[in-house]
């Protein structure tokens, strides 16, 4: 790998921002089916001032700055803190810093399921649950009574109150969202069907 640059692997699908004295960095978080995303750190130059209009020129080398910014993010949430970011040793992760890694993240997120599981029984209110908690929850594929997931809404046509995607009928204005569903379920019932009568009594048209 060339000495100008540095990579940091970011091993979840949360991307950051970090703003340092000599820049501002978006590290990319992994896409769905992902082990993982790259971002490429390159060199920067700070800017020493010593008053009196006196500047000195400061190169910071693309590992010195990546090593920052991983620090920077991963310290985030507390003590002893893994959000999941690390400057590789070459181009792209080794199967060793993946697994080193995972590791980490996984022991950071049992220790914020441990803290969420000794709150909830204090408290037993969803406030003082963070998302940073919920995340490490479904990472770890554990089902606790405090993780909950929002359920998406839409607006309802009718009335504008937020309903379910999928309901048949609005419980506020009883607008029919889903025609056949709610027949389905007996809420409506069917269209009849329209008769055709043909009037005998009339005399036949002539060709």
């Amino acid at each position: 790998m060339q000495n100008d640059i540095a990579v940091i692997a970011n091993i979840t699908e949360q991307g950051h921002m970090a703003q340092r004295m000599y820049g501002t960095f978006q590290i990319a978080g992994r896409g769905e089916g992902e082990a993982f995303a790259l971002t490429r750190i390159t060199p920067r130059t700070a800017v020493m001032d010593y008053g009196d209009k006196r500047t000195l020129p400061l190169a910071i080398t693309a590992r010195e700055i990546a090593e920052d910014i991983c620090r920077e993010i991963n310290s985030d949430a507390g003590e002893k803190s893994f959000l999941g970011v690390f400057v590789c040793a070459g181009e792209a992760p080794t199967e060793a810093e993946l697994r080193s890694a995972q590791e980490k993240l996984d022991d950071f997120c049992r220790a914020l399921v441990a803290a969420a599981d000794r709150e909830w029984e204090r408290s037993h209110s969803f406030l003082f649950i963070h998302d940073l908690q919920r995340r490490a929850a479904k990472r770890l594929g554990v089902e606790k009574e405090w993780h909950y997931q929002a359920r998406e809404t839409e607006e309802c046509p009718g009335c504008g109150d937020r309903v379910k995607p999928g309901v048949a009928v609005c419980k506020s204005c009883h607008a029919i969202l889903n025609r056949d569903k709610a027949m389905a379920l007996g809420l409506v019932q069917p269209p009849l069907a329209v008769e055709t009568r043909v009037d005998r009594s009339a005399p036949p048209k002539r060709a």
